[in-house]
């Protein structure tokens, strides 16, 4: 069934790759026929009102179809665990490297102030958002050396170095990355880190690197973080939380997601 899926999913991907939505393609064809049905009975409801015409046509034919929102997913819970986390810990200054803007940014600025860095440009500007324009692969600004004792980078790290994102192409860039971040936290701080989580450590060019966990723990959480917490999102999209006592060969294995989200609670020693 697992492997029936991911077919499915890279047909769909290589279809959007030339701008073809195959659902939407299908849906649109089915829509269409309710959506006249429904224009015809509205035409003629209409005619008995005279506050509202119908003036011009703007249709949508696929909302009919999706559920009424999504409760699942990598960026939901992610999202909100690690704003949920931040609000209880209440730290003087928080800052935030590329995390998604419209869904953890947007949860933690609805209740205080935040810095975020990206080495892309935001031209829109919010009250409680302060933006820092920089490439975490290069040298460090020294004014972030050391500058706060809580950060978060989530579902951010697996792109350094691919070039997606206007980034330098460098196979260690998220090594490079990840060092830089380690070196704005201060001793004791918090580090809420999130990435693609698989027993088949991958990179899916350009897209992303997906990391076992125990590369995670022998090469850049070795001697440098001490897991506080952590909570994981199956291949189902479903959030999980172990049992403290994580250092288990489950654990290690990645929990044999193909492509989960580990959510790591770090604290720098």
């Amino acid at each position: 069934m697992a492997d029936k899926r991911r077919f499915l999913i890279s047909i769909h991907k290589f279809f959007s790759f030339f701008g073809i939505q195959l659902l939407d393609l299908f849906r649109n064809i089915t829509g269409i026929f309710w959506y006249l049905r429904d224009f015809v009975k509205l035409y003629h409801q209409q005619r008995h009102s005279a506050l509202f015409k119908i003036k011009s046509v703007y249709p949508v034919l696929t909302d009919k179809f999706d559920d009424a929102g999504v409760m699942h997913g990598h960026y939901f819970h992610m999202d909100l665990v690690v704003a949920q986390e931040i609000f209880h810990k209440n730290p003087d200054m928080h800052i935030d490297i590329g995390s998604r803007i419209d869904g953890f940014v947007a949860h933690v600025a609805s209740y205080r102030k935040l810095t975020i860095i990206d080495i892309r440009t935001i031209e829109s500007k919010i009250d409680n958002i302060q933006f820092v324009k920089a490439d975490l692969m290069g040298n460090l600004p020294k004014d972030l050396i050391n500058s706060t004792s809580s950060l978060s980078c989530l579902h951010a790290l697996e792109h350094f170095g691919l070039g997606r994102y206007g980034d330098p192409i460098e196979i260690n860039g998220h090594i490079k990355g990840f060092v830089n971040m380690t070196k704005i936290l201060k001793k004791n701080g918090l580090f809420y880190f999130a990435v693609p989580i698989s027993h088949k450590q991958r990179i899916v060019f350009n897209a992303h690197r997906v990391f076992s966990i125990d590369y995670l723990c022998k090469y850049l959480f070795k001697d440098v973080f001490h897991i506080e917490n952590f909570y994981y999102v199956n291949d189902l999209g479903n959030l999980n939380k172990p049992h403290l006592d994580i250092m288990n060969d489950e654990f290690l294995r990645s929990y044999n997601c193909h492509y989960g989200c580990g959510i790591f609670v770090l604290r720098k020693l």
